[in-house]
């Protein structure tokens, strides 16, 4: 059979899919659509922690910038309510626009900032490395000075590597892609976005030196004490840099509340008897107030303060991860079946919820990656065993009965 587009992008527009959970149950069918509505529970568990990094990072942002007149309740109940009200009101469109103002604000900002801050209390980037080769070498070194080992380092960082592509708002971009050409562009320039990191970890070196005697109660505000409390910068300058912060969280935050709501609706709403073969219409407003109900709920959690945001997102990416095995299987592997894809994802986000909140993990490995190992161990075990069960890869059939 000859491919003339990419699977996810061809058959999504073939059957007409939205999310990432459609196409993952039509390749594997079950009775009721119990894996759909599974995929979709687990996707929404892991898209609220990631949506409430965005508006806690808000409200950091509200408060240092007042000088604590808005304190953080407050400025995470302002960037919540005016990220629902736009996605509420405008969709995909004003998500489009809003990424593109507010990713070219957020890239010129965190370079400035970078660089500016180096500049400013050590005389350049290279001054400063070299400072901190003299004051705090350990730092410099692989897995760094924060007593995290090994395990839990190389772990962590697979763990997001194959996280990112999982992520179900990013899914839903393959549907809308023009052509082939453009998903290649895309993920030939998507690696540049790393690029961002580098003056933002400039930032936190600088934060190694320059708070070593007043160690802050979270490294999430390193970078605020910086620029609003120690820099000697004009106040315009302050308020345009904490502005760039700004919009990277709302930027993301408006496609996490888009894309939860329409999972909310579409894969896990369509289950309750008043909700099934409901209109269009009906539908996009249900899409909208779950816009609002997701949003409150990711708000709740940023109250609860469950710790530092870094910890909260490689927790969501150890959840999101555990949907790799099934999606590899429905591309490539012809015995992959529908049995073993909904065993190897329950035990997988079981373990991980397990190894998070409950169990040490062994070797002091990730917990998404524990549960990922366990996940594939699985899917292939018992995709094996139930020899006959498809012919072809489930994306094959899928698109050779159409």
């Amino acid at each position: 059979m000859v491919v003339d587009r990419p699977y996810i992008s061809r058959l999504g527009r073939l059957h007409g899919f939205l999310t990432q959970a459609e196409f993952l149950s039509a390749c594997y069918p079950t009775r009721g659509n119990l894996l759909g509505l599974f995929i979709g529970v687990v996707s929404v568990l892991a898209m609220i922690p990631y949506l409430t990094i965005q508006i806690a990072g808000a409200g950091l942002l509200f408060e240092a910038a007042t000088s604590g007149t808005i304190p953080f309740w407050l400025g995470s109940l302002l960037a919540c309510g005016v990220v629902a009200a736009y996605v509420y009101a405008s969709g995909l469109q004003g998500i489009g626009w809003t990424n593109l103002l507010q990713g070219v604000m957020m890239v010129g900002v965190a370079w400035f900032l970078g660089l500016a801050t180096a500049d400013q209390f050590f005389g350049g980037v290279g001054e400063m490395f070299r400072e901190l080769q003299r004051e705090a070498p350990e730092y410099l070194t692989m897995p760094g000075a924060g007593g995290m080992g090994w395990g839990a380092f190389s772990t962590a960082i697979l763990v997001s590597a194959l996280g990112c592509v999982m992520w179900p708002h990013i899914f839903m971009k393959f549907y809308s892609a023009r052509n082939e050409r453009t998903l290649k562009r895309v993920f030939v320039l998507y690696p540049l976005y790393s690029y961002l990191l580098i003056p933002l970890l400039i930032i936190g070196f600088a934060g190694v030196l320059l708070l070593e005697d007043s160690p802050l109660d979270s490294a999430d505000r390193v970078l605020l004490t910086l620029v609003v409390e120690l820099a000697d910068f004009p106040a315009w300058l302050i308020g345009v840099a904490l502005s760039g912060a700004l919009a990277a969280a709302m930027s993301t935050a408006a496609n996490l509340a888009h894309t939860s709501a329409t999972i909310l609706v579409r894969d896990v709403g369509q289950h309750l008897p008043a909700l099934r073969n409901i209109p269009d219409n009906q539908a996009l407003k249900l899409t909208r107030w779950g816009v609002v109900l997701i949003s409150l709920a990711a708000y709740l959690l940023a109250l609860v303060n469950p710790g530092s945001l870094v910890d909260l997102l490689l927790g969501a990416y150890g959840i999101v991860v555990q949907l790799m095995p099934m999606l590899l299987g429905a591309l490539f592997w012809r015995r992959a079946s529908r049995t073993g894809a909904f065993a190897g994802l329950a035990i997988g986000a079981a373990l991980t919820l397990l190894f998070q909140f409950g169990v040490s993990t062994p070797f002091g490995w990730h917990a998404g990656f524990c549960g990922l190992v366990v996940n594939t161990a699985v899917f292939i075990s018992v995709s094996l065993a139930m020899g006959g069960e498809s012919s072809c890869s489930p994306a094959q059939a899928l698109g050779t009965n159409t």
